[in-house]
């Protein structure tokens, strides 16, 4: 059975993109707003996120912060994307429990890596 991935990202071309990479290989579900996100988790389990920081309605950061919150989600991995470099918001999500960290405009090999690797950690190291 294919693993479900969710992407939560108000840009639709990012939406658009991350499905486009990851269907082949994924059950891949899309939201375009944080608490449009919580109401489908309430439903259905995921077994990676992948969310936007900057987002209206509901950012990033604080979308991390309720799924951590929450029981069913509280160990799911999640890798949140964004454009800015600074890494005081790297920090900052890392902090709050994310896994991953990926820059937008993202190369899609390296978003293949990163999601394998939380997706299948203990097969990802052995490669090496």
């Amino acid at each position: 059975m294919k693993k479900k991935i969710l992407i939560v990202d108000d840009e639709l071309t990012t939406c658009a993109l991350l499905e486009h990479f990851l269907s082949k290989q994924y059950n891949v579900v899309t939201k375009t707003s944080g608490l449009q996100a919580l109401i489908w988790l309430e439903q259905d389990l995921p077994d990676l996120i992948i969310s936007d920081i900057q987002m209206t309605e509901m950012n990033g950061f604080d979308f991390l912060k309720e799924i951590r919150l929450k029981g069913y989600t509280k160990h799911t991995p999640v890798i949140m994307l964004s454009g800015r470099t600074e890494s005081k918001e790297r920090i900052k999500c890392y902090q709050l429990g994310a896994q991953d960290y990926l820059m937008k405009p993202f190369n899609p090999e390296e978003l293949e890596e990163v999601v394998k690797k939380n997706l299948f950690p203990i097969h990802y190291s052995s490669n090496w």
